[in-house]
């Protein structure tokens, strides 16, 4: 995890995300909470429980990018999920217990891929080998051991000369046999049966199922990329794998629940909102700190930090179950995006959606250039539209800026060397009609 203090982690989310410093805040420190606990003794370290947050705000406003930045620049395993997808137990749907189970296997990508690191130089030494005695396969031994020394040193000779054409990339069109394995999963664990599953079939059918394996021809390049991949899994210690996923999930992981408002059962609720106040039940112990069973081991919820959020229109953040809302102690209230808001997310973060569209059509070798005015009027028709249809927050510039670059970005092949210069005339000239018609907009923006 590294080390960033709460001001250079708010510094590091402004090159992403306009405004919403509060929330910025709130997390910053939760998180450089989380390093401070790993400086205390153990006895103690076991005692300091993380401070949740909630999150309020209308939909675009960058709650979840806010989340996602975080676990990026901290390396932590991140799971997104929407409350609206679980259900109580014995209802169909997901169990919330799933949730902790995606985190790990987050976990383990993430530790694979820094194990993968640490043993790349060696798997790459070793498939190269593999493939070597696949081009050039060993002569039989003579009795002479005279003769049996001037065979060993033209194999030699041969060997070292084809390492040198492979290293050049000159025997891509040779092509060499191979065992390949795979593992066939039964018909029924495809798609929405394992997501729904709250038992793990997947593992358990794994454990049971053999590998089957079979030839295969494969160019060079091809073979060297299986090989590789072969020498990477023999050589990375999957016990080792998921003993650290399960500590860095455990002591880092953090899980971002949106929708947290939908799960609020209304006076009186029957049928799906009984569902709905099952849902808090459910989740209640996760977000309070239990012991969850995945294929890789126990894994305890103690040290998760839980990140749950909503636009609570019609609910509120009081009418959740009590003891939920006591586990989510820090409350941040994020704003509507004004029009200058708008203005700045089209020019300041470091993805910028102009700096994104500029990109795409330089590869076509095109020229985009956004004119200062030119950004004032799209902030400008975002603004407008969220306020006269549904406010979805930044979001509306996406649809705002495929709509205006449609035509250029359909056309852009045709005019390859060519500079299209972005200014207040021509977003008005592809947008006005439209932003004018509110029932059009509707469907189109």
């Amino acid at each position: 995890m590294r080390e960033m203090t709460p001001r250079e982690i708010v510094a590091e989310l402004d090159r992403h995300i306009v405004g919403q410093r509060d929330a910025k805040r709130a997390v910053a420190i939760a998180i450089r909470n989380r390093w401070r606990r790993q400086q205390l003794p153990e006895e103690l370290r076991a005692e300091v429980a993380p401070k949740n947050i909630l999150m309020i705000g209308p939909t675009g406003v960058g709650k979840t990018e806010i989340a996602r930045r975080l676990a990026k620049m901290t390396g932590a395993p991140f799971v997104k999920v929407e409350a609206t997808k679980y259900t109580e137990v014995g209802y169909y749907g997901r169990d919330v217990e799933s949730m902790v189970r995606e985190l790990v296997e987050n976990a383990i990508g993430l530790v694979r891929e820094i194990e993968r690191a640490e043993v790349q130089e060696a798997a790459h030494a070793r498939a190269e080998e593999r493939l070597l005695d696949l081009l050039s396969p060993a002569t039989p031994r003579t009795a002479d051991p005279e003769e049996e020394g001037d065979v060993a040193e033209r194999r030699k000779r041969n060997r070292d000369k084809l390492r040198a054409m492979l290293r050049a990339g000159e025997l891509g069109d040779r092509k060499v046999e191979l065992t390949v394995e795979h593992r066939v999963a039964p018909l029924f664990l495809t798609g929405n049966a394992i997501e729904h599953n709250d038992i793990d079939l997947q593992g358990m059918f794994e454990k049971i199922i053999p590998k089957q394996s079979h030839r295969r021809e494969l160019t060079v390049p091809e073979a060297q990329k299986v090989l590789f991949e072969q020498e990477c899994d023999a050589l990375i210690n999957e016990e080792k794998v998921n003993a650290r996923a399960i500590e860095l999930a455990e002591n880092l992981g953090m899980i971002f629940v949106d929708e947290i408002d939908k799960v609020v059962a209304s006076e009186g609720g029957r049928g799906a909102d009984v569902s709905r106040q099952g849902v808090q039940r459910d989740l209640l112990p996760i977000v309070e700190g239990t012991t969850v069973q995945t294929k890789y081991g126990y894994v305890k919820t103690d040290h998760v930090l839980f990140i749950a959020a909503g636009a609570f229109h019609r609910a509120k953040p009081s009418e959740l179950m009590p003891e939920l809302q006591g586990r989510f102690p820090i409350r941040v209230e994020l704003q509507d995006l004004t029009q200058q808001d708008f203005v700045r997310i089209l020019k300041e973060p470091k993805n910028a959606l102009t700096k994104q569209y500029a990109a795409l059509l330089e590869a076509e070798q095109v020229h985009l250039e956004f004119r200062e005015d030119a950004i004032e009027a799209l902030a400008e028709y975002a603004f407008r539209v969220n306020q006269t249809t549904q406010n979805i927050g930044a979001r509306r510039l996406y649809t705002i800026m495929e709509r205006l670059l449609e035509e250029l970005s359909f056309d852009a092949p045709a005019r390859k060397g060519s500079s299209q210069t972005i200014d207040a005339e021509y977003v008005k000239s592809r947008l006005e009609a439209v932003t004018q018609d509110e029932d059009l907009s509707k469907f189109i923006l």
